[in-house]
């Protein structure tokens, strides 16, 4: 486990605070965020319990003040969590995917190779893989450059529960007694808890190496109206689903790895790990000997 470290997390959203809240009480703690409210309240709780933690409201497009807490927190750990996720949104806005998914993510890696961070800990998504959503396509180039800046890179499949999740979006319409909504009835998602998705971050960030891409072994994929078919049960109310259609942007199913990926992929206990390719390190090191601009890769 971390502990005795000072960690930057961007993005206190579902799986940034069980994240913080974890690494809390052995680490000292900045977290940064947009909502307001959720960062007064996880610091206040936080410090409550004797935690070291203190945190900012901010954008990570505003590269002036990321280097701010940069300067503040000088991290040896970063989780970037910050994202826009939604994929449907993403297709109405892209603008905002493209600042917030790629600009946003590179201010965090050039600043935290400024201040010689020592992990970079950058949440991917599976969509990265074949979808054509433009939050897929943002994430995918958040994924690139995470490696191309050597840290690291986790891939989730849909976190339950999560915030925006179509779980979250079902207890509403089962407490509005409401048909619950499906999409397709073909449509498969891999599905991950939010403790299981925190544990694969810490893993990342205890053995992952410069450019590695960890992905959990999540099983089976579900079959998304079955699924809505056994919640109904368990909530014992009558089925009633309501078919909506895939949305722009959307796909059936979703894969965790390209084929060419699943050929080099290594299993390690319950991960998979996509080491990074490129020059052997001594190429690279000779290479910039005569070459500055190939500072990056030191």
């Amino acid at each position: 486990m971390i502990k005795g470290k000072s960690i930057f997390v961007a993005g206190v959203g579902s799986i940034g605070t069980e994240l913080i809240r974890q690494l809390a009480p052995l680490n000292k703690l900045f977290i940064f965020d947009l909502d307001e409210t959720r960062v007064f309240d996880l610091v206040e709780e936080l410090r409550f319990r004797g935690c070291k933690i203190s945190g900012r409201t901010g954008d990570i497009r505003d590269k002036e003040l990321v280097e701010e807490m940069f300067e503040v927190s000088k991290p040896d750990y970063v989780f970037h969590c910050a994202a826009l996720k939604h994929v449907a949104p993403s297709m109405l806005i892209p603008r905002e995917y493209i600042t917030t998914n790629i600009l946003g993510t590179l201010n965090i890696l050039e600043t935290a190779r400024k201040y010689k961070t020592k992990k970079l800990i950058n949440i991917s998504t599976d969509k990265v893989v074949n979808g054509d959503s433009i939050m897929g396509q943002t994430k995918k180039v958040a994924e690139r450059l995470t490696k191309l800046y050597g840290y690291i890179s986790v891939r989730f499949g849909n976190v339950m529960a999560s915030r925006g999740s179509v779980l979250e979006i079902w207890q509403r319409q089962i407490e509005n007694n409401e048909p619950l909504t499906v999409t397709d009835e073909r449509m498969t998602r891999y599905m991950m808890t939010i403790p299981e998705a925190c544990k694969l971050l810490v893993k990342a960030a205890e053995t992952g190496k410069p450019g590695d891409i960890l992905i959990m072994d999540m099983g089976k994929k579900i079959n998304i109206l079955q699924l809505a078919k056994d919640i109904l049960k368990k909530a014992n109310k009558q089925e009633n689903i309501k078919m909506i259609g895939i949305r722009e942007g959307e796909s059936l199913e979703e894969k965790l790895m390209t084929e060419e990926e699943e050929k080099r992929a290594i299993k390690q206990d319950e991960f998979f790990i996509l080491h990074r390719l490129g020059y052997p390190e001594t190429a690279i090191k000779t290479a910039i000997k005569k070459h500055k601009c190939c500072e990056l890769y030191t």
